[in-house]
């Protein structure tokens, strides 16, 4: 019979050590250990399938959920598998000795299980509770409470701020010597909103340091991190990248390396599947990492839209005093954008088609897809207006001549260059070579485009894991169409893709087609 979870675990030295072995499964964020039904710790020490489990090796120690196998060729009776997160965070080779032991309760359980009924949580609870998230003591089930409790009972701005504070406390926090120090912040959810990948050379160019650190893709067609990595390693060491933005101003990096928020990527591995981004939530995720980014100054983008995140002007406007709120509890100055997210934004939707659209609005190319050009220099000229020399109103001017003059295109190559460039050629961009087209089945005028239609078309074509695969559109709201014209063309690398992917367009388009009356205006900031 098990020790009382109360009791402290074994110490390692009356444990019998197991081999450790490499199970190569991608867990996503999760710990996972897995011992065989035969092994004589199990049976001993009565181990439970999904229970959290302390592994110790070489002085270095991790937690983990435990799994239960009857298969010698996962592991065998006399070793401890574990999965690749877990693997790589115990930094010792296989055939290691290792020991298991049944691992201590998170000390915030009993917040967690008072957030659970509805209770409100201090400031206290929500620093214990990430601090046993970092440290992987909750075990997905407990961690899906966690995020189903805060969606359900929406937290009020205090606890917001409380939990942002918490979540930034943790982890990273970089410093870098200077002041301000600027970051552009989208919310989500239009397919290629690749305004980043010109607003920061934009923005270098001018002089103004500008680390950004973006995010891969979870659900949607591409990240900008997926985007810019058709052009550039986005994983220098972090040494590395503090070198590139001291030296150009600017950087585009996956911000896994910097090891900011590290409770927000669990979260984020829960939050996903789930389809939950509550408004609290969201705040806490965006803010505790560009704070432990060192940010002091943020442009926050929110896109308006019937398939947006946000779906109204006044659900935006209610967002942008949370995140007001917050950033000023935080020390954080912000200036939030409320932008149109009727449809996507440029012609691509996938890594390279998105590169390629990038790479034609800094090389001022004129099939640059206009509203991308646009979006990008109102944000940089916004950005620019954090610049204390600049005044109200200008910025837009100089985003716009640091644009049109070439700046920003050798301030791009400069960064490309620095982190590590990777062959792209924009006029010839290495598409994914299996297409189908979608055609228009009516004369009319495009009145409406689904945002999230057309991401999960580009998804099943493969997008963002296979870099050339998407959708190129060559048609956006407000165009005129014939019966029979091509809307968008789909590409994808395999032919299973090519198959979903044209499934999903003969459900429907995406695209609906009208009269001009049926063509609605969307009041926002631009």
């Amino acid at each position: 019979m098990s020790p009382p979870l109360s009791q402290p675990s074994p110490t390692p030295d009356t444990l019998t050590p197991l081999r450790l072995k490499r199970v190569a499964i991608d867990t996503y964020r999760e710990n996972v250990a897995y011992l065989h039904r035969e092994c004589a710790i199990y049976r001993a020490e009565g181990f439970q399938a999904l229970s959290k489990v302390e592994v110790r090796a070489n002085g270095r120690r991790i937690l983990a959920t435990l799994n239960v196998v009857d298969d010698a060729c996962i592991v065998g009776p006399d070793e401890l598998g574990l999965s690749e997160d877990a693997f790589a965070q115990i930094g010792v080779p296989s055939e290691h000795p290792a020991t298991v032991s049944q691992a201590e309760p998170p000390t915030s359980i009993s917040a967690l299980h008072r957030k659970i009924a509805g209770e409100r949580l201090t400031h206290a609870d929500y620093q214990a509770i990430v601090r046993d998230i970092v440290d992987h003591r909750y075990s997905k089930i407990e961690l899906t409470a966690f995020v189903v409790a805060t969606n359900q009972g929406e937290l009020d701005r205090e606890e917001v701020y409380d939990l942002t504070a918490a979540m930034a406390g943790v982890g990273r926090r970089l410093d870098w010597k200077a002041h301000p120090v600027v970051d552009k912040h989208c919310i989500g959810g239009i397919p290629g909103n690749r305004t980043s990948m010109l607003v920061v050379p934009i923005v270098a160019a001018h002089g103004m340091l500008c680390p950004k650190t973006s995010s891969r893709a979870i659900t949607s067609p591409a990240g900008t991190a997926d985007t810019m990595e058709v052009l550039a390693n986005v994983e220098p060491p972090f040494e590395r990248l503090q070198e590139i933005v001291h030296t150009h101003r600017g950087c585009l990096a996956w911000g896994g390396t910097s090891e900011l928020s590290p409770a927000d990527d669990v979260l984020i591995s829960v939050e996903r599947p789930l389809s939950i981004d509550s408004p609290g939530q969201m705040v806490a995720s965006i803010l505790s990492k560009k704070v432990a980014a060192g940010s002091t100054h943020l442009l926050l983008d929110i896109p308006v839209g019937p398939t947006a995140k946000v779906r109204t002007v006044p659900e935006a406007q209610r967002l942008r005093k949370l995140f007001e709120f917050v950033s000023r509890r935080m020390g954080l100055t912000i200036d939030v954008v409320i932008t149109d997210g009727r449809q996507p934004i440029g012609y691509g939707i996938g890594p390279v088609l998105e590169a390629r659209d990038v790479m034609r609005v800094l090389r001022n190319d004129p099939r640059a897809p206009h509203d991308l050009r646009q979006k990008s220099l109102r944000l940089a000229g916004r950005m620019l207006e954090f610049d204390p020399d600049v005044r109200g109103g200008e910025g837009y001017a100089i985003a716009r001549d640091i644009l049109e003059s070439g700046r920003a295109l050798e301030r791009m190559q400069a960064i490309i260059e620095a982190q590590g460039a990777r062959a792209f050629d924009p006029e010839h961009p290495d598409l994914a070579p299996l297409t189908f087209e979608v055609t228009a089945p009516q004369d009319g005028m495009v009145t409406g485009i689904d945002n999230l239609h057309l991401a999960r078309i580009a998804r099943l074509a493969g997008a963002p894991k296979v870099q050339g695969a998407g959708v190129d559109l060559l048609h956006k709201l407000g165009d005129t169409v014939k019966a029979g014209d091509t809307l968008y063309r789909v590409h994808a690398a395999f032919p299973t893709d090519l198959g979903f992917a044209r499934q999903a367009c003969e459900r429907t388009s995406g695209f609906m087609l009208g009269s001009p009356a049926d063509l609605t205006d969307l009041h926002v900031e631009f």
